[in-house]
């Protein structure tokens, strides 16, 4: 990250910090929610863009859902997905509060996501590593985002 950037970036995070400031002061709760979601954003991001790929190669019983040593056209496609939303939750990082339908959209489609996923590992048998491996890993993920997330009158610009 350059200087330009990180300056950029630290104006950005002071823009949504005085969206918090009001007449009876700072929020100092939101301010750190505020924080912690862009970090959350930046490591749910770089993990969609680079680590599932390696991740299936690492340990394949618990995050890919196809045999072989080949990659099949549903994993190549559902990398291309996951890595365009990790881009787009890194571009989101910079001001969370104006991307906020994106960060819900995170949430939702990774519960729904698990969800299925992890009814098919508890329906087939072969897959039951994936309740110790992606399965888990992409709950808590949404749930970490969703937890950070502003809501109500929080998420609303000053």
């Amino acid at each position: 990250m350059t200087t330009t950037q990180a300056k950029t970036s630290e104006q950005a995070l002071k823009r949504e910090q005085l969206q918090f400031e009001g007449s009876r002061g700072k929020n100092t709760a939101a301010l750190a929610r505020i924080k912690y979601l862009r970090i959350a954003l930046q490591l749910v991001g770089v993990t969609f863009l680079f680590g599932i790929y390696p991740l299936t190669l690492i340990w394949p019983s618990g995050w890919s859902w196809h045999t072989g040593h080949h990659t099949p056209h549903y994993l190549q496609m559902i990398l291309g997905v996951y890595a365009t939303l990790g881009i787009f939750l890194l571009i989101a990082s910079r001001k969370p509060l104006a991307h906020l339908s994106l960060i819900w959209f995170t949430v939702w489609s990774s519960f729904v996501h698990a969800g299925i996923m992890g009814a098919q590992a508890l329906a087939n048998p072969e897959h039951r590593a994936h309740l110790w491996g992606d399965v888990p890993v992409v709950f808590v993920l949404a749930a970490v985002l969703a937890l950070l997330t502003a809501r109500g009158a929080a998420a609303k610009p000053a």
